[in-house]
């Protein structure tokens, strides 16, 4: 919806940016956009420094490929000697791994795929760091594998997915207990239901 000439073409472009984040329609653009106007300068500039730095000062972790600062590298938990190195979860998202760090419950590493099998959205094995997490399998001594993919079609798609093509190996292959709501996503779940589902992880 761009509604040029009626208000300034400044406003107008960053209610253009702002409705292509998710989850933001034009109308809430708008109101975000007029916000910004009303608001004090210097927020405005430490608002545009801190979206400047997300991308200037930030990377992913070549080892779990979270994300990390851009001059840390491995990140802090796979730096972490006292982690579980016997034992891998998998998600999704760099968001899921804070959602599980929060239940404080879980001491090994991590592996980020960044995103989820959807043939739908064209989404397959090959757009997702999965052939990083064979290879991290394969020249490693993790016994267990916890797939923590969200319970959601697409989620449930890669868990069979994964623990497939691993079926034929010694790993034992978890997946978290179905204490989680179906159709939920694990940065929304409370601590205490990521906890329980942790320790009441299935074999597949």
């Amino acid at each position: 919806m761009k509604i040029i000439g009626a208000i300034p073409r400044p406003v107008q472009r960053l209610i253009d940016q702002l409705s292509w984040l998710p989850g933001i329609g034009p109308k809430s653009a708008s109101r975000l956009a007029f916000f910004l106007l009303r608001s004090k300068e210097e927020h405005v500039v430490q608002l545009g420094e801190s979206l400047i730095s997300l991308k200037r000062d930030t990377s992913f972790c070549s080892v779990c490929h979270n994300i990390t600062s851009s001059d840390v590298d491995p990140c802090i938990i796979c730096a972490d000697v006292n982690r579980d190195t016997d034992l891998l979860c998998v998600v999704e998202e760099p968001l899921d791994v804070l959602a599980i760090e929060r239940s404080g419950t879980f001491e090994g590493i991590y592996h980020v795929l960044h995103g989820a099998i959807s043939p739908v959205d064209g989404i397959g094995p090959d757009e997702l760091k999965i052939n990083e997490l064979f290879n991290k399998i394969r020249t490693s001594e993790i016994k267990e594998l916890i797939i923590a993919t969200n319970p959601n079609l697409s989620g449930e798609a890669t868990a069979m997915y994964i623990s497939k093509q691993l079926s034929d190996g010694d790993l034992r292959i978890t997946r978290l207990a179905r204490g989680l709501p179906v159709g939920g996503d694990l940065e929304y779940t409370d601590e205490v239901t990521l906890a329980r589902a942790l320790e009441g992880r299935q074999d597949m």
